[in-house]
């Protein structure tokens, strides 16, 4: 355009090119944003991979779900004593316990045989043995569990002690009971095996009784009822030596008023991890024993339990 061109002129085309480049930064525009829609399409379309597992995740997944299993152990203990007087008992207990997210399931089983035979006096006629442990027992138990530490359970046993003229004692109670903490032992962590657990509870039982020993009498049967506290407590004193104390108390609210408690203390040391050495003490006391028995016994115990 000539130098000497209106000014009016010169800006009138000088808008015209701003309008002519602003038309095709707008087409340019336009072309990137459906660039950008079609990529971002297709890229919807295509799903993203995963970031690589970890080896321990990759451990954990390839690992078959390990199924719940029995934890089984039987124990065993003998005394044996000969010479001028002799005496042989026999005592055995087996446990299993299974526990799943929701449920717990465990068995009991114990019994004891024992003969003894007087020391033998010259002159007189040859002492005859006598029993001196006849019991046996068996216990089943569910427990529901409603939270890690709570839980709802079931249960229900026999049992039968013919020293004592128990004849048999079958019970069933329902109750409640509190795993207040439990530990694995785990050598990494540095933890120990530790357990602590209470029961409330209402139990029933039937107990019929009769003299077997040193007459044979037949003796009336009694009810027992009413509330029962137990507490289970296990605790690793260091890597291989355990220590654990049950106790129960039975307060009869039935018929005659009555007590019964009892109390296990167990020390075991591990001889490898499926054999244990161990040594118990036991005692039972009952406010109203049947005729002629005395209301507390004890035991004292040596046994070898083997986890299978």
């Amino acid at each position: 355009m000539p130098a000497d061109a209106p000014a009016a002129e010169r800006a009138a085309a000088a808008a015209e090119r701003a309008a002519l480049a602003a038309e095709r930064a707008a087409e340019a525009s336009a072309r990137l944003a459906e660039a950008i829609e079609k990529l971002a399409d297709v890229t919807a379309r295509q799903p993203i991979a995963p970031p690589p597992p970890t080896p321990e995740a990759a451990a954990a997944a390839a690992a078959p779900a390990k199924p719940s299993s029995w934890d089984v152990s039987v124990g065993l203990s003998l005394i044996s004593i000969t010479g001028n007087a002799s005496t042989l008992t026999v005592s055995g207990l087996g446990s299993a316990l299974r526990k799943t997210e929701k449920w717990i399931y465990s068995i009991k089983a114990y019994g004891a045989y024992g003969r003894s035979r007087p020391p033998e006096v010259e002159g007189e006629v040859e002492s005859l043995s006598q029993v001196v442990a006849l019991n046996a027992g068996f216990e089943l138990r569910g427990d529901r569990r409603f939270t890690e530490q709570l839980s709802g359970y079931l249960l229900a046993g026999v049992d039968t002690d013919h020293i004592k003229s128990v004849e048999s004692r079958p019970y069933g109670e329902a109750g409640a009971s509190i795993l207040w903490f439990d530990t694995k032992k785990d050598e990494k962590l540095g933890t120990r095996d530790s357990v602590l657990r209470t029961d409330f509870a209402f139990r029933y039982a039937r107990e019929t009784r009769f003299q077997y020993y040193p007459d044979r009498v037949d003796l009336p049967d009694v009810d027992l009822g009413g509330p029962r506290f137990g507490a289970l407590f296990r605790y690793g004193i260091s890597k291989d030596i355990t220590f654990q104390e049950e106790a129960e108390i039975l307060v009869s609210v039935i018929s005659d008023s009555r007590i019964l408690f009892s109390s296990q203390t167990q020390v075991m040391a591990s001889l490898t991890d499926a054999l244990a050495l161990g040594v118990g003490f036991q005692v039972k006391a009952d406010s109203a024993p049947p005729p002629g028995k005395v209301s507390t016994d004890t035991a004292l115990s040596f046994n070898l339990t083997v986890a299978l």
